[in-house]
């Protein structure tokens, strides 16, 4: 896949976006993937949840300064409202990196996210882990195991993120409400 020219001298601060580009750069919607973990293998994923969300990000300043060169970080607040089946609100940061290779670069994310999945009510924690080599992106969103609270102890489950042509971001958030010991 070729990089679009607009990715080509992003900053740490417009990884998550230039990703966008680049999944939205073929004509058709593309879903950047998430693999189960471990943990999600275990309890069949048997709901899904669908639906639309706005994301804000926000540079913070690094809580270790890095003057060396090389591959560059940079640290960001993310606001999100999902709507949809799962309406909520969610807060967290992401620390990213990006190499002096054109459209390499990777992040890791940790989002609590506060309010009603198919009517439950609570809050769970997603953690991201991503990479995009020379262009090609690869994410991974789990549900922290036993992060879920109130209706939604026991939750487990990935999502998925999926841009359009457009930029509009959606989601789908396979689950399972597991018994809790």
């Amino acid at each position: 896949m070729t990089t679009p020219r607009r990715c080509r001298y992003m900053t740490a601060a417009t990884f998550v976006l230039c990703m966008a580009a680049v999944a939205a750069a073929p004509p058709s919607v593309q879903t950047v993937a998430s693999v189960p973990h471990d943990t999600a293998k275990e309890i069949p994923m048997t709901k899904q949840a669908k639906g639309d969300f706005d994301v804000k990000l926000a540079p913070q300043a690094l809580a270790l300064e890095d003057a060396s060169d090389g591959a560059k970080r940079a640290r960001m607040s993310i606001d999100k409202q999902f709507h949809g089946d799962l309406e909520a609100t969610s807060r967290g940061e992401m620390l990213s990196a990006m190499t002096t290779t054109q459209g390499s670069a990777g992040y890791v994310a940790i989002e609590k996210v506060d309010g009603t999945l198919h009517g439950r009510k609570g809050s769970f924690v997603l953690q991201h882990d991503a990479t995009m080599t020379r262009g090609t992106p690869h994410l991974n969103i789990i549900v922290v195991p036993d992060s879920g609270s109130g209706e939604l102890a026991g939750l487990v489950g990935t999502m998925k993120i999926i841009i359009a042509p457009d930029g509009k971001h959606s989601y789908e958030f396979d689950y399972a409400l597991a018994e809790t010991p």
